[in-house]
C-alpha cells in the first residue's frame, strides 16, 4: 500500500480546490491554515464523488467508483488505513474536528441517487433528502471545522445546504435537462398542469418560469432561515459561512432578474464581484 507524506495530502486537496475554481476557494481563504486544510478535504472528497457520477462512464464503474468511497470512509472510523490518497486527506480533518461518519455516507448515498436514471420531478420529500446529503451534510461537516459548533450551527447548515442547493438547480435546469436530470418537484409541476416523464417537453413547456418561481420561494425561505441562525452563531468562526450565503444570493437574484427563466448559460459571478463579496462578507467581517 503506498504511503502519502503530509505535504503530498495537501497539495493534493489543494490543487483540486483551486482547479475546480469555484466560490468555495473564496470562503475557505478566510480560515486559518490547518481548518482550511480541512475544509480542502472535504472539499476534494465532496468533488470526487460527484465527478464519479457526473463524468462519462460505464454505470458498474461509477458504482464501484463510490462503493470504494464508502469502504474508505468506514476504514478510517475503524482506524485502518485508506486505499484512495483523498480519503488519507480526511484522515487529519476528522480526527482534528470530530467529524461524523454519517455525513460523509450522506454524501456519497445523495450521489447515488444520481446514478441510473438520477431523479426526473422528484416529490418534495424526494428533493429535500437530495438536498440534506449533497448539501446540508457538507454544511453540518463544516460548521464543525469553523469552530462553532452547537444547536444553532445545526439550523444553519441545513438551511443553508438546501437554500444553496436548491439555487444550483434553478440555475442550472437546463445543463441538468442535457445529462437526463430534472430536479423539479413533482408536486408543484403538476400545480401548474405540467405532466409527463419527458423533459423536454416539461422544459418546453410555458409555465416552467411559474414553476422555477415557485420553487425559488421555497429557497428563498432556507436563506431567511439561515440568515436567523447566524445571528446566534459566531460572527468571526462563520465568516466562511456567510461568504458561501451571499454569493449565492447574488446568484439566487441573477435568476430572479431573469424571471426564473432557465437559461442555456447559467448565471454566474464575475470574479470581481467574488473579490468583492470576499471584502465586504469576509475580510472586514467581525473585525
Amino acid at each position: 500500500m503506498t504511503a502519502w507524506s503530509t505535504q503530498q495530502l495537501e497539495a493534493l486537496v489543494t490543487a483540486k480546490t483551486l482547479a475546480a475554481g469555484t466560490s468555495f476557494y473564496w470562503a475557505m481563504r478566510l480560515l486559518d491554515p490547518k481548518r482550511r486544510l480541512a475544509m480542502y478535504a472535504i472539499y476534494a472528497f465532496c468533488r470526487d464523488v460527484d465527478d464519479i457520477v457526473d463524468e462519462p462512464g460505464d454505470a458498474r464503474a461509477k458504482l464501484r467508483g463510490l462503493d470504494r468511497w464508502s469502504l474508505d470512509i468506514a476504514m478510517i472510523y475503524q482506524s485502518l488505513p485508506p486505499v484512495q490518497p483523498l480519503a488519507a486527506a480526511l484522515q487529519p480533518a476528522i480526527a482534528a474536528f470530530d467529524l461524523p461518519m454519517a455525513d460523509f455516507i450522506a454524501v456519497i448515498d445523495g450521489c447515488r441517487m444520481d446514478l441510473g436514471t438520477g431523479l426526473v420531478r422528484p416529490s418534495l420529500w424526494l428533493l429535500d433528502l437530495y438536498c440534506d446529503r449533497v448539501a446540508a451534510a457538507v454544511g453540518r461537516l463544516s460548521v464543525r471545522v469553523f469552530g462553532d459548533f452547537g444547536a444553532h450551527s445545526l439550523v444553519l447548515a441545513n438551511h443553508q445546504g438546501r437554500a444553496l442547493q436548491l439555487t444550483n438547480i434553478l440555475r442550472d435546469v437546463l445543463v441538468d435537462a442535457e445529462i437526463g436530470r430534472l430536479y423539479l418537484p413533482n408536486e408543484i409541476l403538476n400545480s401548474h398542469h405540467i405532466d409527463g416523464q419527458d423533459i423536454g417537453a416539461i422544459i418546453a413547456h410555458p409555465a416552467l418560469a411559474s414553476v422555477c418561481r415557485d420553487v425559488a420561494l421555497i429557497a428563498e425561505q432556507h436563506f431567511a432561515e439561515a440568515r436567523l441562525a447566524l445571528r446566534r452563531s459566531s460572527r468571526r468562526a462563520m465568516r466562511p459561512a456567510v461568504l458561501m450565503l451571499e454569493m449565492y444570493w447574488a446568484v439566487f437574484r441573477q435568476c430572479q432578474s431573469l424571471g426564473w427563466r432557465p437559461q442555456a448559460r447559467p448565471p454566474s459571478l464575475p470574479k470581481s464581484r467574488k473579490l468583492w463579496c470576499a471584502l465586504r462578507y469576509g475580510i472586514f467581517a467581525g473585525v
